[in-house]
C-alpha cells in the first residue's frame, strides 16, 4: 500500500472529493454505516479545527485514493478513532473490493496501536481487533413518515399511544406546538448545551461540554454549511417556549442522533420523545433514510428503533511495546465497564448511585 499521512488542512480538494465519492460508492440500503456523517471528511476536518492531534492516512493505488483512515495520535504512536468517546461510527472509508493489511496500514500511519469504540460492522481489515460487539439502534424512515409510524404502532403500541397523547396534552396546555427541523439561532444551541450539561450533572455523568474542544466542535459543525454533511439543530417549541432540542450530524442519507435534551420543567410531557418523533418526520421529509440513535442501552431507543446495526470496540496493534502497554492499561477498564453496562442487575444499582451523586452535586 502507498500510504501518506496528512494533517486535515493539508488534504486537497480532490482528495476530499474522492473521500466523499467512496462514501457514495454503495447505496445506503446496502451499506448504511458507510453513509454515516461521522465517517465523512467534514467531521474529521471539524475535529482538526478543534484538536491538533488529528491525522489522515491516505492509501493510494496507482496514484488514485483508494481508502482514507482518519485518526488521532500521540507522539508515542498511540492511535485513537477520530472523536473517540463522542463519535458514533468509526473506521476506514474505502470502496468496494478494497483489500489491505491492518499491520501495514498502522505501520504506514506511524501507529503502534489504534483504538476504537464504535467501529462500523463492515470493516474486514480490522476484524481481528474487534473485541466486543454492540447493537446501534436505528429508525428507518426510507419508506416515509407514515410507514415508520404505522410500524411503530405495531411494534410499540403502548409507547406510541402514550407519546402521542402527551404530544396532544403538551399542545393543549402550552402550545401550539411548532417544530423547527433546521434551527439556525445560535442562542438555541447555547440553550441546548446548557440543558445537556445540567442533565449530565443531574444524572452523575461527566459533563462533555466542560471540555472546551467538544463545545468548539459542536459550534464549528453548527456553523458549517450549506452542504449535505453538517450539524443540524432541531427544536420543539410549545407556544414561544423551547421545550426540547437536539443537535446531531447529518449526511444526505443519515441523521446521527447526538445531543438530545429538554427543559426538565416540562418533563411530565416527555418532550424529548415528542421531539424524536418530530425529527423522524422531518428527516423523512428531508430525504434521509435513517436516524442512528447510537450505541447504548436506553428504553426509549428500544421503543423507537426499527432495527439495529452493529458496532464493535477494541483495538488493532503491531508488535510494539507501546501497543502492549496501552492494552495493559485499557483492557481492565473496558472489561469492567462493559460488564456493568451489560448486566441489568449491576447496571441498575450503579446508575442509581450515579443519580444520587448527581442530586447531591447539584443540590437536588
Amino acid at each position: 500500500m502507498d500510504i501518506t499521512v496528512h494533517r486535515p488542512g493539508e488534504l486537497t480538494a480532490a482528495d476530499r472529493a474522492a473521500w466523499s465519492a467512496l462514501q457514495r460508492a454503495r447505496p445506503p440500503a446496502e451499506a448504511p454505516q458507510l453513509h454515516n456523517p461521522f465517517l465523512a471528511p467534514e467531521f474529521t476536518l471539524a475535529m482538526g479545527a478543534c484538536r491538533r492531534d488529528v491525522r489522515i492516512a491516505v492509501v493510494r493505488e496507482d496514484g488514485v485514493p483508494a481508502a482514507f483512515f482518519p485518526h488521532q495520535r500521540t507522539p508515542a504512536g498511540v492511535g485513537r478513532a477520530v472523536g473517540l468517546g463522542v463519535s458514533d461510527c468509526q473506521g476506514l472509508v474505502h470502496g468496494p473490493g478494497f483489500t489491505g493489511d491492518a499491520g501495514e496500514l498502522l505501520r504506514g500511519a506511524g501507529l503502534a496501536v489504534w483504538e476504537f469504540d464504535h467501529l462500523a460492522a463492515d470493516q474486514p481489515l480490522f476484524a481481528g481487533g474487534a473485541g466486543t460487539r454492540f447493537g446501534s439502534p436505528v429508525m428507518d424512515v426510507a419508506d416515509g413518515w407514515e410507514s415508520y409510524l404505522a410500524g411503530l404502532r405495531e411494534r410499540s403500541p403502548k409507547f406510541t399511544r402514550t407519546t402521542l397523547a402527551k404530544e396532544r396534552r403538551l399542545d393543549r396546555d402550552l402550545g401550539p406546538l411548532r417544530y423547527v427541523h433546521d434551527e439556525r439561532d445560535p442562542e438555541m444551541l447555547r440553550l441546548l448545551m446548557a440543558w445537556k450539561s445540567a442533565q449530565y450533572r443531574r444524572t452523575g455523568r461527566g459533563d462533555r461540554f466542560a471540555k472546551p474542544w467538544i463545545t468548539r466542535l459542536v459550534e464549528h459543525l453548527f456553523h458549517t454549511g450549506p452542504g449535505e454533511v453538517r450539524g443540524l439543530l432541531s427544536v420543539l417549541y410549545a407556544g414561544e417556549r423551547p421545550v426540547a432540542a437536539h443537535f446531531g450530524l447529518r449526511s444526505a442519507a443519515v441523521l446521527a442522533c447526538w445531543f438530545p435534551a429538554y427543559d426538565p420543567v416540562y418533563a411530565k410531557y416527555s418532550p424529548g420523545l415528542v421531539l424524536h418523533l418530530a425529527m423522524a418526520r422531518g428527516a423523512a421529509e428531508d430525504g434521509m433514510e435513517l436516524l442512528d440513535l447510537g450505541r447504548g442501552r436506553k428504553e426509549y431507543k428500544d421503543s423507537l428503533k426499527t432495527r439495529e446495526l452493529a458496532v464493535t470496540e477494541g483495538w488493532v496493534t503491531r508488535r510494539h511495546p507501546v501497543a502492549f502497554g496501552h492494552r495493559m492499561r485499557r483492557a481492565p477498564v473496558r472489561a469492567l465497564r462493559n460488564t456493568v453496562q451489560g448486566r441489568p442487575e449491576l447496571f441498575r444499582p450503579a446508575d442509581a448511585l450515579l443519580k444520587r451523586m448527581g442530586r447531591f452535586r447539584t443540590g437536588g
